[in-house]
């Protein structure tokens, strides 16, 4: 927390002394008082909106960080952060703005943070891109941070059939096919989301509460209440005693965001058949925090830990289920005592993870329907894997855990967008064995990089989920099943393979050889990207025009960076 001097930090220098007389005056109007100068100042960011369920909750969790922050000897003061809620966006133009807000959160919090001179935070998040943007703002800013997550919704039920927002999505797809009827398929929607919360499965939004536990972000056993539990403000209050704590101790994020810890999230990533978004926002973060952390890491990661959690849409299990058999502590120690992650890491607690999982009490339960043990894993290896080849020599990413085919060859149908792709399948023209390649919808190209769940459970909807495969430079939510290809780089707008494809070329997936390429001769595509125009960036004029010109790879992250 120190600053400049010996004894100095951001706030006293802002606020202590004769000359700052005037920043202080606006603190008499907000409530402070003169004794609380000279005691940490900490930002409460939370990132609310009442555009949808994730975060529609989250400023009822202030009141009790900024108790915890005041039985620490610290000042907390709270502030906003925005939202965009992906499945309110998705399949349209706005969910281009998804991955794009991941980048304006961190954004907004450096502002915040910087600009008002907090000694550190705590960031409280939600849906998708809420966590990561918060969590970048912590390594970028490198002052005593931690983050909390909101909490899952609970499930819907039709009878005893447990019932997610990843169900509306494929029975739209049923109805397309006459396989579910309209009234069927508002009974769903009725009922598959009945609480505030994020998504209930181990969509993205649960995929990053895990991982914020595994990097030592956010306090053991935080991720898996439900927004709806009591034990939210339990967890809210004991966050901001804890921020205290990290003040007290110096302890700073990237003390916690070392290689190690990266590791550690790879592999709860894989062991959990999480997101396959965690991979893009991993690397993100861990650019922020200047740790090499690439796709080769996570192949050889996923390539010795087996995949052993059965949540949906994978299994059958959500987020208010794992937390009643001890939530990410119980894999993490499974994990842990396989010899699978390191228990060495400091953690926000500010002890080592592995003493953090030593004095965590699981609840005696039987558990091995949901995680199951090391050595009686689902599938040896892990739930995500890496793929490389002629049409992907960057790399491209699977989710295995969501589908039992590991080789798959077919033929290519070219689609420049995602509605037009989306069209073909309601209208029935996409057969068995095809490949659907949906291509200029990466991150520079769409811009923003946008998830095609619309696609994806249509085809699952209409019962060609494992019959037909799909191959993007765009993103997959994490409710995405079947054989589906994505963060295929480089992406198309950036001259990469994907780019050369035509309707009627035979195109490999291979997971178990880690293999994505084109049955076509290189001179071919090498004839083929001599005469190719490629597309530019579909937007030119603010927000989405300007990330574009910053963006990178989905290798790396997507993160922005300047041109200087």
């Amino acid at each position: 927390m120190q600053k400049g001097g010996k004894g100095a930090t951001y706030s006293s220098e802002r606020f202590a002394g004769t000359l700052n007389a005037p920043h202080r005056a606006f603190l008499w109007s907000v409530g402070l008082d003169p004794s609380d100068i000279g005691k940490p100042l900490a930002g409460v960011v939370v990132a609310w909106s009442e555009s949808g369920p994730c975060n529609f909750h989250t400023l009822n969790l202030i009141g009790y960080v900024k108790q915890g922050l005041r039985e620490t000897g610290c000042v907390g003061l709270a502030m906003p952060t925005i939202v965009v809620n992906d499945n309110i966006s998705m399949g349209t133009d706005g969910m281009r703005y998804s991955l794009v807000s991941r980048e304006v959160i961190a954004d907004s919090v450096e502002a915040q943070i910087v600009a008002h001179a907090y000694d550190g935070f705590v960031g409280i998040g939600g849906c998708d891109k809420t966590q990561p943007g918060l969590m970048i703002a912590m390594a970028r800013l490198n002052r005593p941070s931690i983050y909390m997550y909101g909490g899952s919704a609970e499930p819907g039920f039709i009878g005893d059939k447990k019932v997610t927002i990843e169900d509306v999505h494929e029975y739209v797809g049923a109805h397309l096919r006459g396989k579910a009827t309209e009234q069927e398929l508002l009974q769903v929607e009725m009922v598959a989301h009945p609480t505030y919360g994020a998504c209930a499965g181990l969509f993205t939004a649960n995929t990053m509460a895990l991982l914020s536990e595994a990097l030592g972000l956010a306090l053991l056993g935080s991720s898996s209440p439900t927004a709806t539990s009591s034990r939210r403000a339990i967890y809210a209050y004991e966050t901001g005693k804890a921020l205290g704590r990290l003040f007290e101790n110096g302890i700073k994020p990237r003390d916690i965001l070392v290689y190690e810890a990266f590791r550690n999230a790879a592999t709860v990533l894989m062991a959990s058949g999480g997101s396959t978004n965690g991979i893009l926002h991993l690397l993100a973060l861990a650019y922020e925090a200047g740790v090499k952390f690439t796709l080769d890491d996570f192949d050889e990661i996923s390539r010795r830990t087996p995949y052993i959690m059965s949540m949906r849409p994978a299994g059958e299990y959500v987020m208010m289920d794992l937390d009643r058999v001890g939530g990410a502590p119980l894999l993490l120690k499974k994990l842990l005592d396989a010899g699978l992650i390191d228990g060495d890491v400091l953690t926000v607690s500010g002890k080592s993870l592995g003493q953090g999982l030593k004095e965590y009490r699981l609840p005696n339960v039987p558990h091995d329907h949901i995680v199951r043990d090391v050595h009686n894993p689902i599938k040896k290896t892990g739930g995500i894997k890496i793929l490389r080849g002629t049409l992907a020599p960057e790399g491209a990413v699977v989710k295995t855990a969501a589908t039992g085919v590991t080789r798959f060859e077919g033929t290519a149908r070219v689609f420049d967008d995602e509605d037009p792709a989306f069209e073909a399948v309601r209208r029935g023209e996409v057969k068995e064995g095809e490949v659907l390649v949906i291509r200029y919808v990466g991150p520079k190209g769409a811009p923003g990089m946008p998830e095609m769940l619309r696609v994806t459970a249509a085809l699952s909807g209409a019962g060609l989920g494992e019959s037909v495969a799909m191959v993007t430079d765009g993103r997959f939510s994490g409710a995405t099943r079947g054989i589906m290809v994505g963060h295929t780089s480089p992406e198309a707008a950036a001259g990469g393979p994907i780019a050369f494809l035509r309707d009627g070329d035979r195109i490999l997936i291979d997971t178990e050889a880690g293999r994505l390429d084109v049955l076509v001769p290189l001179e071919e595509l090498e004839k083929r990207k001599a005469s190719i125009k490629i597309k530019p960036p579909k937007a030119t004029s603010g927000l989405l025009a300007k990330y574009a010109s910053l963006v990178t790879s989905a290798s790396m992250g997507a993160v922005t960076l300047p041109r200087l």
